[in-house]
């Protein structure tokens, strides 16, 4: 709850100061404003536990996935606009291809030999401040144009786990299996697949000609959940696990590639070994795209005459 508290906290200022007009923006008549609609092709990643390093910074390039996206952009002010925005992505891990085996450090993850894959449909929300105003209508927009972003967003995901050969003949091989419903950490309950995340980060507009504009921008996505990946706490019990499926994805170190876990964290009281970080950290996905902008002629209203 802290922490939600305090990244809420820091959006909220954050947004509250950026949509604060002068004097100046204010004079920024309804006949300037103008929508545009947009068309994203993006490269996802993800932060989490069944990556090279176990925190946020770190990701495994050969795990970038392909995303989408449609985006309608409202210009408000010379410098601000709001978007609303839908995607979709898929992130992956694999322990075998992010952890190396003689690492000391990194030992443990490849020996979990985990993988999976999550399909994240996403909608947000946010604000967009720009470095270089305009003060003018969309016909005198500059040229280049960084800019600033943060908002709010909520996703629906759905991690599965990958199969591989010895899995018990219940599961076939190759095939992905969705986690969230096995329990495999023996969570009380499962985790809901709809979770909120906050998206920022920054990127630079060009424009092409009159209607469209370019735009090439990085956003993380700060979440407040520590299963994108289903690995977040402690390996449960054998005792615990009933099906084949919770058993094969929930498998405790015994059933790991070599069962060598030297840097494991220590077993708990309840002799449970750690399995991910232990939700010291949540998961991270970061999404970087090239974006087509079409802006959509505003209707012009001319003065009445009597």
């Amino acid at each position: 709850m802290k922490n939600i508290f305090t990244y809420s906290t820091a959006v909220v200022l954050g947004l509250a100061l950026v949509a604060t007009p002068d004097a100046d923006a204010q004079q920024f008549s309804k006949r300037k404003q103008y929508n545009s609609v947009g068309f994203s092709v993006n490269a996802v990643n993800y932060f989490g536990d069944v990556t090279p390093v176990t925190n946020f910074t770190s990701l495994r390039l050969g795990a970038t996935r392909v995303g989408a996206g449609v985006s309608l952009t409202r210009r408000f002010y010379p410098r601000l606009s709001g978007r609303f925005g839908l995607s979709y992505g898929r992130i992956s891990g694999d322990d075998k291809l992010a952890a190396d085996p003689n690492d000391s450090d990194a030992k443990f993850r490849y020996n979990r030999n985990f993988a999976f894959r999550n399909d994240i449909v996403e909608a947000s929300a946010v604000a967009i401040f720009d470095l270089i105003e305009n003060r003018n209508n969309y016909l005198k927009r500059p040229d280049f144009v960084p800019y600033v972003f943060a908002g709010v967003a909520g996703f629906y995901h759905n991690p599965k786990g990958l199969v591989g050969p010895d899995a018990p003949t219940s599961l076939t091989e190759g095939e992905y299996v969705s986690l969230a419903e096995l329990r495999t950490e023996n969570q009380v309950s499962a985790y809901s697949k709809t979770q909120f995340s906050i998206p920022f980060g920054g990127g630079i507009r060009y424009r092409i000609n009159r209607n469209f504009d370019a735009s090439l921008e990085i956003g993380w996505r700060k979440t407040f959940f520590d299963y994108l990946d289903d690995v977040g706490g402690k390996y449960a019990l054998d005792s615990e696990l009933s099906s084949g499926a919770q058993k094969y994805f929930g498998r405790d170190i015994t059933r790991s590639q070599t069962g060598d876990f030297t840097n494991f964290l220590s077993k708990d009281a309840n002799n449970r070994t750690a399995r991910g970080d232990n939700g010291n950290r949540t998961d991270w996905y970061i999404v970087t795209g090239v974006t087509l902008n079409y802006i959509l002629t505003p209707r012009i209203k001319n003065p009445k005459f009597r």
